[in-house]
This record gives structure tokens, C-alpha cells and sequence, in this order.
């Protein structure tokens, strides 16, 4: 098949100026037949494929079908479903074209903020362990709280995401800050609540501080998009090149850098949070009178080996309460054990999982104990009391006639 330019050029040769189909052939170096065709031609040569059914067309039913039940499902699981065995990048072209007439987008608008409605409230988990003494290094959750007007953030690593230590941790940041957001806006945290039932003690914790606890739907980030930017402007900003001792060494290093973070200009609002915060406070709610009950309590009986289970961990007690009732309490930093009020133990909480946290002085106390038991003393014989006695008591008459 000759070029168009190569018809335009036959054409003119021949037609215009009279040059023989022979020599235009020499000429071009095609046979004369070709010149002939493209001198008889009105329009130049095109070529065009013969059709021809496209694989996709055949599995395009069962794509649809899937979609129909699930339209989210991934282009790979669609081909393996259906036995697709050509192009992956074709199959995924034609999917792409396929599934929004199943799963239409959904729009998401800018979301405004006004002072003092909300504080968004996330866990965070960063890629590093942290040493937490005898036990092995582990990654810990931090609890992230962002004020939505502001974007002040505060955040504090805690030592799991049970609810006691997520209550204790909110009411610590939330104390730090002064004022109490309306709401406080969470995910389907497990240790807050899920499908619309909260955990146990969330809701008395919200009635004491006079706020909302909120959980938003599944599959809407939007709604948490400020606390959601901040988890990664703190794996980005804060994280690298830094090293950590221990939980409190984190939070140490944590609450320095965001002295400064909060300091930066952010675009989005146009301003620093610092600047903000004062507005923010204003229409917030004031601290409670009494703070919440958080943390954890428990009230357990004392087994021999006088030792209490807080978390995964086990905490040692006088022995003095080996058989009664105690009362466990712990929070963020402490476990303490009491009897009747008084205090038979008091331990720092331990960050690590499957430990025995022992004090000395019960390990004594247990000791003494222990040989008493084995070892008791014989008690003394007590005197023998006379019969007489008896019978002169009651006035008992002996055989003779006369009384004893």
C-alpha cells in the first residue's frame, strides 16, 4: 500500500503533467498496477481492520453479575473470578469503565470548624519500639487529639488501647488543655465502642465532662480528616532520626516538639494554632468540679500467692491480705492495691506484657509468714481445776450428807 504522499504525488505526476504510468512506476519503484489503482483512486489508500470481537465482551456479563453484588471488589479477584487470562492492564482498563455504573463516587466537601464544637481524637501507632525495662520492646498507641477549629494538637503515648488507659489518657489531655471540647469525634475504636453501643464507663465519662463522644460511620475518613492529617504529619515530622529510651522518654521528647508544631503556619486555616487556641478555648466547656472515673478498678479476692493481675501483668500484695477481699485501682502510671482503705500495695505500672512486678518487703513478709505456719508454737498446758471445785459451785451433797 503506497503513502498518501506517494497518491498525491502519482496524481500529479500523470495527470497534471502527463507523465506515463511506466515511468512513474520506474520512478517510485512500485509496479504498475499500484499506479494504475492510485490514478483511478479519487481519495488516498486507508487502512482499515477488519473487526473482530473483543475477549473482554465475553466475560463482561459475569464482571457485571460480581460488580452487582459486590462493587468494591478488586480488578485482580474480578479476573480470577471470571478466568480472565489476557492483558491484566486491558482487563483493569475495561473494569475502571465498568464499575461506576455499581459503585457511583462519592463526593466529599470541605468540611468548616467552629470554635470549640470538636476535637478529633485518633490513635496512632508508630513504627518504633520502645524498650519498656525487663520486658521486650514494644509499639505503643498514642493517643492524638486534635482541636478541628484550631488544629491544636496534643498526644501522649499510653500503654494500650483498653479503655480504662484511653479515658485516662483523653482526660490528661483534655486537663492539659483547660476546656472541654462539645464533642469529641472517634472511629470504631474498639476500647470506645462499636456499632452504636459504647464501652463500658465511656458514657459516665462523657456525663462527667458534659460532652458527645461521637463515632462516625464506617468508610468516611473525611470526617476525621484533621486528626487523620496530623497521625501522618507526626510520622513524617516527628518520628525520624529519633531514638527513645522509654514510654516516658517518648512523651518527653513528644511534648517538646509540640511546643514548636504547634507554633507552624498552617495553610489551610491561615493561621498558627496558638493564635487560634485562645478562641477555641472561649467557646469550649469548662473543666468538671470532679474529674472522671478512669483508669482501671477491680475488686478481687487474694490468692496464696498474693499476687493481682492488672492488664498482663502481675503485681504483688502484702500477704498480711492473703484470703480477703482487695481493691485493685491503676491508671497511667500506677497500680495500687487496698484493704479496707488501707494501702497493701503500690507499684509503677509496668509497659510490658506477661511480667511479675514484686516488692521485697512482701517477699519478707510472705517468708515470715510461712515459717510461722510451718513451724507453730506449742501452746502451754493450762492448770487442772479441781472437782471439788465444781461440786462446792453447785452445791452438790456427797454421800456422807455433807456439802462439798
Amino acid at each position: 500500500m503506497i503513502t498518501v504522499e506517494d497518491w498525491a504525488l502519482i496524481r500529479r505526476l500523470h495527470l497534471a503533467e502527463g507523465e506515463s504510468m511506466r515511468s512513474i512506476a520506474a520512478r517510485l519503484d512500485i509496479s504498475r498496477n499500484t499506479v494504475a489503482k492510485a490514478v483511478s483512486a479519487e481519495s488516498p489508500p486507508t487502512y482499515v481492520r477488519a473487526p473482530r470481537d473483543s475477549g473482554i465482551k465475553a466475560v463482561e456479563p459475569a464482571i457485571r453479575a460480581l460488580l452487582r453484588e459486590n462493587p468494591r471488589m478488586p480488578a485482580t479477584v474480578l479476573a480470577e473470578r471470571v478466568g480472565w487470562s489476557g492483558s491484566p492492564a486491558w482487563f483493569r482498563e475495561n473494569v475502571a469503565r465498568i464499575r461506576p455504573e455499581y459503585a457511583p463516587a462519592d463526593p466529599a466537601d470541605r468540611i468548616t470548624y467552629e470554635p470549640g464544637d470538636q476535637a478529633q481524637c485518633d490513635l496512632w501507632f508508630p513504627e518504633v519500639r520502645i524498650p519498656v525495662g525487663a520486658g521486650k520492646p514494644r509499639i505503643l498507641p498514642v493517643l492524638v487529639m486534635v482541636s478541628s477549629h484550631s488544629r491544636f494538637v496534643m498526644a501522649r503515648m499510653i500503654p494500650s488501647r483498653m479503655t480504662g488507659d484511653l479515658l485516662a489518657g483523653m482526660w490528661e489531655l483534655i486537663g492539659g488543655l483547660g476546656a472541654v471540647p462539645r464533642r469529641l469525634i472517634w472511629d470504631n475504636e474498639t476500647g470506645i465502642g462499636r456499632r452504636n453501643s459504647f464501652a463500658a464507663g465511656v458514657p459516665a465519662f462523657a456525663g462527667v465532662l458534659a460532652t458527645r463522644i461521637v463515632q462516625v460511620r464506617p468508610y468516611d475518613p473525611e470526617s476525621k480528616g484533621v486528626v487523620e492529617r496530623t497521625n501522618q504529619f507526626l510520622e513524617t515530622s516527628f518520628l525520624p532520626g529519633r531514638s527513645f529510651a522509654s514510654p516516658e522518654d517518648f512523651n518527653a521528647q513528644l511534648a517538646e516538639w509540640l511546643l514548636k508544631a504547634n507554633t507552624r503556619l498552617v495553610r489551610r486555616i491561615g493561621a498558627r494554632p496558638t493564635e487560634l487556641l485562645p478562641q477555641d478555648k472561649a467557646a469550649m466547656l469548662g473543666l468538671p468540679p470532679v474529674p472522671p472515673v478512669t483508669g482501671f478498678a477491680a475488686r478481687v479476692r487474694l490468692p496464696r500467692d498474693y499476687y493481682v493481675r492488672m492488664g498482663s501483668n502481675d503485681y504483688s500484695v502484702h500477704p498480711q491480705a492473703i484470703g480477703r477481699f482487695v481493691d485493685v485501682t491503676a491508671d497511667l502510671d500506677t497500680v495500687r492495691v487496698s484493704l479496707d482503705g488501707r494501702s497493701v500495695g503500690d507499684h509503677s505500672r509496668s509497659w510490658g506484657t506477661g511480667l511479675t512486678i514484686t516488692d521485697p518487703v512482701h517477699v519478707d513478709a510472705a517468708r515470715t509468714l510461712r515459717k510461722a505456719f510451718q513451724n507453730p508454737v506449742p501452746a502451754e498446758p493450762a492448770g487442772v481445776r479441781d472437782l471439788a471445785d465444781y461440786d462446792r459451785a453447785f452445791g452438790v451433797v456427797l454421800d456422807d450428807g455433807q456439802v462439798a
